[in-house]
C-alpha cells in the first residue's frame, strides 16, 4: 500500500494516536450518565471522535491521489517553543497574577510565534480574550479563577 499524501498521513495517525489516548485516560474518569455525565464522558467522547476524524484523515492518505504526495515541509521550532512556552508561563501565572494579567501576557506572547506580528492587533485581541473569558467562567459559570495578583490580597 502506498501513501499518497504524507502530510495527510502523519496527521491522521497523530489524531487517531492523540484521540485513543484521550479515550484511554478518560476511563480512569467517572462516567455517569447521559443524563448525568461525569468527569470522563466528555473527554472519552471527544477522543474518540478525534480518532474517527484520524482514521478518515488516514485512510483519505492512502487512497485519494495527490500530485506531488504532500511532503511533510520543515519542522516549525519556532512557534512550537512558542505555543509551549506561553502554556508554561500561563499556567504559572494564572494562580499567581490571576487572570486579568495572565491572559493577555498569553495572548501577547503567543502572537509573538507568528510571522506577522502587531502589537495593536495583539493588545486589542488580548483585551478582548479577557473580556470575555471574565464573562463566560466568572459571571457566567461562576467559577473560582484569581482574577487579581496573589500578592494583592
Amino acid at each position: 500500500m502506498k501513501i499518497k499524501s504524507q502530510r495527510d498521513f502523519w496527521s491522521g495517525l497523530m489524531f487517531v494516536a492523540v484521540g485513543l489516548a484521550f479515550a484511554w485516560g478518560a476511563t480512569n474518569y467517572s462516567f455517569g450518565s447521559s443524563a448525568r455525565p461525569g468527569p470522563g464522558y466528555f473527554p472519552f467522547g471527544l477522543g474518540i471522535l478525534l480518532a474517527i476524524l484520524g482514521g478518515l484523515v488516514l485512510f483519505s492518505a492512502l487512497t485519494i491521489e495527490t500530485d506531488d504526495g504532500d511532503p511533510v515541509g520543515k519542522f516549525a521550532w519556532k512557534p512550537l517553543g512558542f505555543i509551549v512556552g506561553t502554556v508554561v508561563i500561563f499556567g504559572w501565572a494564572l494562580p499567581h497574577l490571576g487572570m486579568f494579567i495572565a491572559l493577555p501576557i498569553l495572548v501577547i506572547i503567543a502572537a509573538l510565534a507568528g510571522d506577522e506580528f502587531h502589537w495593536g492587533e495583539a493588545i486589542l485581541n488580548a483585551a478582548i480574550l479577557t473580556a470575555g473569558s471574565w464573562v463566560i467562567f466568572i459571571w457566567g459559570l461562576k467559577l473560582t479563577i484569581p482574577l487579581y495578583p496573589s500578592f494583592l490580597g
